[in-house]
């Protein structure tokens, strides 16, 4: 019971945080020491707001071939599927898009795959 409504209480809106400190303070007399249970209260439910709108589909845009540059042509060869040329062309025209729209995990998996080769990529 104790634990339900601790979780309860957490998932409080900061309207929904005003309305119970009033209430209890008209009905039982009880005032919060200030109001910064409120502000964490506030704190916390942006951090899980945040933490729904965390970004899941990326895109990989190479940055840097680093010194391994025919290592880094024949990655993007791997992972786009083009011909050696138009791989090579990607990594010669840096800031290049390599894959766009792509999950969370592939995309943290492609960079590894990069940055182990020495190349530098960004995820956006």
């Amino acid at each position: 019971m104790i634990e339900k409504l601790a979780e309860q209480l957490v998932n409080l809106t900061v309207k929904q945080v005003n309305e119970l400190a009033t209430l209890l303070k008209k009905k039982y007399g009880i005032e919060p020491p200030s109001t910064s249970v409120q502000v964490e209260n506030a704190s916390l439910q942006k951090e899980k707001t945040s933490e729904k709108e965390e970004k899941s589909i990326f895109n990989i845009i190479l940055k840097s071939p680093g010194n391994s540059k025919l290592s880094v042509v024949k990655l993007v060869k791997e992972i786009t599927g083009k011909g050696l040329k138009e791989s090579k062309d990607i990594v010669d025209n840096i800031p290049s898009i390599l894959k766009e729209s792509i999950n969370k995990k592939e995309a943290e998996g492609l960079k590894n795959k990069f940055e182990e080769i020495g190349a530098e990529v960004e995820l956006k």
